[in-house]
Order: structure tokens, then C-alpha cells, then sequence
């Protein structure tokens, strides 16, 4: 038994208790059947650690490896799938650690920028792993499509328990590391003087990510995990202040989407990836548009207070 099946056995009967609150006729589902309340807890672990990894990653810059890197994966996947693993997400994982060392060194020793490196890998993985489950004769079948779109409906107690060890280990080393992270991110230079190791940890961090993403593939699939490792993140920086507070918005906006998502997916009968996706871009565009009319009307008040 594995930390995801311990948690889902310790959090099932409090599920159990607040399914009567839920509001919808399919949703509350989701916090009464055993295969329901597996796929709840995997995008609720995996969105808090994406919108923590997102904040870090956006003062970065390195917003696209997560997409690139999801997309890497899925060339694992297809690997696994063909071979008939228990889980494709371990050659998943096997796939995107290596890129995301490889994408790391080509941009430190400058061979390749870091957009060239990351466009390469990404293309290049996902036209293999096509091409190989049509070669093998599997093809684009039910279980191909959910890695790519998301299919939380297929997370099984083994892909529930790499999920939940991988993102709290991601988490804890995120939460360890955050001065140093925020450090070389701000003055890498001015860290190095100082005797932090920057290359070092900036290695670990794209380790870090490449696991974090493997997690997210079985919530919103390989081509929209932007959708929960950017964007809520992007939507926190417009209504946080400090980083300190971007961190937790950006948690409770992937929260928002995961569960939005969910309800309107069970609801409407839509793939639940999209519309988590779906769900975390209106929020940003909501909170960019309330954003805009406060600095608005600050400015027409501030006119007038003038006159």
C-alpha cells in the first residue's frame, strides 16, 4: 500500500461527510465512489504542488519547459503503453528527467537557448512517441487520448501513489529550498559570489519540474499542463503584492480550477482536462480584467482628488 492509497483511505470518510453539501447531480460522485474520490485527491495534490512550481517557474522565465516537458513525457508514455506497463507514467518520468537535464545543460553551456532547446525536445518526443504507437500497431486508442487530453477517470491506485509520493517529495524540496531558489533566480551572480552552488540548483529545480510534470499528465493530459503550472500562477501575480502571496494564490487558484473544472465537466459530460484548462483561463481573464478597472478607477479618483 502506497502513501496515495493511505491518504485516500484516511480522507475517504471526511469525502464521504461533505458529498451532501456538493451541488450538482454527478458531482458529488466524486466524493462518494472509491474510483471518483482516487481521481479528486490526485488533481487536488497535484494542483497545489503545480501552483507552487508555477511561481518559481515564472520568475524563472522558464514558463514553457513545463509544456515542453509534458510533451517529452508522452514519448514515455507511448513507450510504456506499447510494452504494457502497469503505468506509463514511470517511463514518463524516466523521459522528462533525462530532457530536462539535457535541456538544462544545452542552455548552461550555452551550446542552445533555452526556447531552441526546449522546442527540439518537445516536437521531437511527441513526434516519437506518435510514431512509435503507430509503428507498434496500438495506435491512438481510449488510453493514448487520455495522456494526451486528461482523463482523471483512469487514475489508478498505483498511478495514485506515484502521484501523491512524487508531488510531496517535490513539495517538501520546493518549500527547502525556496530562499535559495528565489536567490539564484533573482541575482544569480550575486548567489554565486556568495558561494551557492546556482548551477547545481538550478539542475535540481529542472529535475524537480520534470517530476512535477510527469504528475500532471493523468489530471489535464500532455498538451494542457500549462493550465495548471502557469496559469494560475500568472493570475496570483496579478493580485498578489509579494511572491510569498503569489505562492499561496496561486495554490488556491488551481484549486479553484481543479474543482470548477471538475464540477462543470461532470456536469456538462466534458473531458475534465479541457475544462480545467478551460476554467483556470477564465479566472485569468477575470482577474485581469477586475485588475485593470481597479488601476481605472485609482487613476480617475486620484485625477480628481487633484482637481
Amino acid at each position: 500500500m502506497g502513501i496515495g492509497v493511505m491518504l485516500l483511505e484516511f480522507l475517504s470518510p471526511i469525502m464521504q461527510e461533505v458529498s451532501y453539501l456538493m451541488p450538482g447531480e454527478v458531482f458529488p460522485e466524486f466524493f462518494r465512489l472509491e474510483m471518483f474520490q482516487r481521481s479528486l485527491l490526485a488533481a487536488i495534490i497535484v494542483s497545489i504542488v503545480a501552483g507552487y512550481l508555477g511561481s518559481f517557474l515564472l520568475v524563472r522565465n522558464l514558463a514553457l519547459i513545463g509544456d515542453g516537458l509534458a510533451h517529452v513525457s508522452f514519448g514515455g508514455v507511448a513507450v510504456g503503453i506499447v510494452l504494457g506497463a502497469t503505468s506509463p507514467l514511470h517511463y514518463a518520468l524516466v523521459a522528462s528527467v533525462t530532457s530536462a537535464i539535457l535541456i538544462y545543460e544545452l542552455q548552461s553551456r550555452n551550446i542552445l537557448s533555452g526556447d531552441a532547446s526546449i522546442a527540439i525536445f518537445l516536437t521531437g518526443m511527441l513526434a516519437f512517441g506518435l510514431v512509435y504507437l503507430r509503428y507498434s500497431g496500438v495506435g491512438i486508442t481510449t488510453e493514448v487520448e487520455s495522456y494526451l487530453w486528461g482523463d482523471l477517470l483512469l487514475t489508478s491506485s498505483s498511478d495514485l501513489d506515484t502521484i501523491a509520493l512524487f508531488c510531496i517529495l517535490s513539495y517538501v524540496f520546493l518549500i527547502i529550498m525556496k530562499p535559495v531558489l528565489l536567490a539564484t533566480a533573482v541575482d544569480p551572480l550575486s548567489s554565486h559570489v556568495q558561494g551557492i552552488p546556482v548551477r547545481q540548483i538550478g539542475l535540481m529545480f529542472s529535475v524537480i519540474t520534470a517530476i512535477v510534470v510527469v504528475t500532471m499528465v493523468q489530471v489535464v493530459g500532455t498538451l494542457l499542463v500549462t493550465a495548471l503550472l502557469v496559469t494560475p500562477a500568472a493570475t496570483a501575480q496579478l493580485f498578489s503584492r509579494s511572491f510569498r502571496a503569489c505562492l499561496f494564490w496561486s495554490q488556491v487558484f488551481g484549486l479553484a480550477s481543479v474543482f470548477l473544472g471538475l464540477y462543470f465537466s461532470a456536469e456538462l459530460d466534458t473531458g475534465s482536462g479541457a475544462m480545467i484548462a478551460l476554467v483556470a483561463a477564465v479566472i485569468f481573464a477575470i482577474v485581469t480584467i477586475l485588475n485593470f478597472s481597479f488601476k481605472e478607477f485609482k487613476f480617475i479618483l486620484g485625477e480628481l482628488k487633484l482637481r
